[in-house]
């Protein structure tokens, strides 16, 4: 009999470790080391239940189900996006996704060429798709509060990286961003913008051009002062990477007479002024070059000879065309080497 007793004190034990181990050890059936588990906004009890077991999420769905209900989860379900970790118990993720501990989304902004480059970009890290967030970008009454428009939207679009949650609202995002930008430009940006006679927007678009013009941030505010000089003068920016945005091919490499003929407001070869909106979101040292341009009386800049990027600047045309026969000369002797066949000894 008292062995009886012991041996059924003994099973007791043994079920009560591995009832333990059930609700306590490591319940993760991914291989991962992270498994970012997303409860979609409106999503029910039964929803979450249909992911962790179709998912393969953790190893005892059931068992999930029975601690959940005592942990009072089911009425709890929160939306989000929630890392659970491999190794996690039943416990701590029940706890985790019934408190709504969502873990952050970064959104992380650099060099954006478009709306639809935005749209894909924030689609691909929040609940909501591209297309709703294409749709907000384009609404004018959406955008009127922050004073933008669906062209000059992305000229509010500071680059930075900016922290949310996965079910963060497309309203939400943007506004995050325009906060930046309200921090961005400050009295001190402001008043350089005053005098340049430009608004902030305008600023941005023309350092966007500068942007895609040269990577070298020491010779920005010279370039921004040549086309600074083109705009006060009334005479076409003409500014190749313009063109590029109006065909929306990024990847040319030379600009032909048959590009110029492209019509959009983009296309400074045959509009005057600046375009519409920017053709990319500028670095912060970027739109600071624009804003601090030195006075010149440049008009014109052609690439150096020596091909080191950087560029040599004219004021008139007639200095500018030996400059650029000069490049042309290099390129053409560059080229006609880069083409020869090796010698073979013999």
């Amino acid at each position: 009999m008292k062995r009886f007793i012991l041996l059924f004190f003994l099973t007791l034990i043994v079920l009560a470790g591995i009832g333990a181990w059930l609700v306590i050890g490591p319940a993760t059936a991914f291989g991962d080391k992270v498994y970012h588990l997303e409860i979609p906004t409106g999503s029910r009890y039964n929803d979450v239940l249909e992911k962790l077991d179709t998912g393969h999420i953790v190893h005892y769905p059931a068992i999930f189900n029975l601690i959940a209900r005592q942990l009072d989860y089911p009425e709890r379900v929160k939306a989000g996006r929630y890392s659970i970790r491999s190794g996690s118990s039943l416990v701590s993720i029940i706890r985790k996704l019934r408190n709504g501990s969502q873990d952050p989304v970064n959104l992380v902004i650099t060099k954006l060429r478009t709306k639809e480059d935005f749209a894909g970009l924030a689609g691909r890290k929040f609940e909501f798709d591209s297309a709703a967030f294409i749709s907000y970008l384009n609404s004018n009454d959406s955008l009127s509060k922050y004073g933008l428009d669906s062209n000059t939207i992305m000229a509010g679009i500071i680059p930075n990286t900016y922290t949310y949650y996965w079910n963060t609202t497309p309203s939400k995002v943007l506004e995050k961003i325009m906060q930046s930008r309200k921090n961005f430009w400050n009295t001190g940006r402001m008043e350089l913008a005053a005098k340049k006679k430009m608004t902030p927007e305008q600023v941005v678009t023309l350092a966007s051009i500068v942007e895609e013009e040269t990577n070298k941030n020491d010779e920005k505010p010279a370039i921004a002062s040549v086309y600074i000089n083109r705009l006060n003068s009334g005479m076409r920016l003409g500014a190749d990477p313009t063109v590029k945005f109006a065909l929306r091919d990024f990847s040319l490499k030379r600009i032909y007479n048959k590009h110029l003929a492209v019509e959009s407001p983009y296309n400074t070869y045959r509009v005057t002024g600046l375009p519409p909106g920017p053709i990319c979101t500028p670095q912060a040292v970027t739109v600071d070059a624009v804003l601090n341009a030195p006075d010149t009386r440049y008009l014109y800049f052609v690439a150096k000879p020596d091909f080191s990027g950087y560029h040599v600047f004219a004021e008139n045309y007639k200095e500018h065309l030996l400059l650029a026969r000069a490049y042309q000369q290099a390129l053409d002797t560059f080229m006609k080497k880069k083409n020869q066949p090796e010698e073979t000894g013999n």
